[in-house]
């Protein structure tokens, strides 16, 4: 326990699924946590997004989990809200640690006929909004003397070239860019910058109508029992999907001091889908 401690951390994304998930096993080991979530829908996006309840919620278990939690509705697209809010949450608790740039989104449809709407949301939220998550920290992480631990949420889809994500698969490449670049730029700070990359993960984002009929487009209706074996047979080991918790455990470890010399890393938790032939 306290692998965190005393430590605060900055996570977009948090209102539910993978941000909640790290926001909460941060928390257990001793972080205070500041939360950010859009908790509003997006245009291009089939699927319910975060809501201000979820986010609620997330505070809620938070301090369940022993931590403090600062959280605000930030649309990670709006670098003048996101830097103000972080500065908000830094003074409210005391200064800044760890980044976890997790903020999302995803849809589908084969390359050539993804709208220019869905395009550029897909490249604002999950490729600009990461650049602007680490723009507005860094600031602060450099003036805390005290280095730091930066961890994007990229995806096994930031490594390979999946069909009928190419926007997805566009912006997850740049994500996996800006880590590498950033961890030179910040070593000298003792700032260390990696990513996690992992498969599909049992959160709204992959468990929606959309893509169950992506995966079975055989079926009138498919559902989340449906896509089972056909997911299972993308990844080498026999499960179909990965939870939020063994991706925070990832990005606990990353944040750690367990992690102190580890930077410029992307690091699969993808059931050895990268590994598939």
């Amino acid at each position: 326990m306290g692998r965190v401690a005393q430590k605060i951390a900055l996570i977009t994304g948090a209102g539910r699924g993978q941000g909640r998930a790290h926001a909460i096993r941060l928390a257990e080991e001793g972080a205070s946590i500041i939360a950010f979530d859009i908790c509003a829908p997006v245009a291009s996006v089939s699927y319910d997004m975060s809501t201000p309840e979820d986010l609620e919620e997330t505070c809620a278990l938070v301090r369940a989990a022993g931590g403090r939690i600062h959280a605000a509705q930030v649309d990670v697209r709006d670098f003048d809200l996101l830097a103000r809010e972080l500065a908000g949450g830094i003074d409210a608790l005391g200064g800044l640690d760890i980044v976890v740039a997790n903020a999302g989104i995803a849809s589908y449809a084969a390359g050539h006929e993804i709208s220019e709407a869905a395009w550029q949301e897909m490249i604002d939220i999950n490729l600009t909004g990461t650049w602007h998550t680490i723009k507005a920290a860094v600031p602060h992480l450099v003036a805390g003397r005290r280095g730091g631990s930066i961890v994007l949420t990229s995806s096994a889809a930031g490594l390979q070239g999946t069909p009928n994500l190419a926007h997805y698969v566009a912006a997850k490449h740049g994500v996996t860019g800006l880590m590498r670049s950033f961890a030179n730029e910040l070593a000298p700070h003792w700032i260390r910058v990696n990513s996690v990359n992992p498969t599909q993960v049992d959160t709204p984002m992959i468990m929606n109508d959309e893509i169950f009929r992506m995966f079975r487009p055989d079926l009138a209706a498919p559902g989340r029992d449906d896509i089972v074996e056909v997911s299972t047979a993308t990844n080498a080991l026999p499960v179909p999907w990965v939870e939020s918790s063994d991706v925070a455990n990832a990005v606990l470890f990353l944040a750690s001091d367990e992690a102190r010399y580890i930077t410029g890393v992307a690091l699969p938790v993808d059931a050895g889908i990268l590994a598939k032939v």
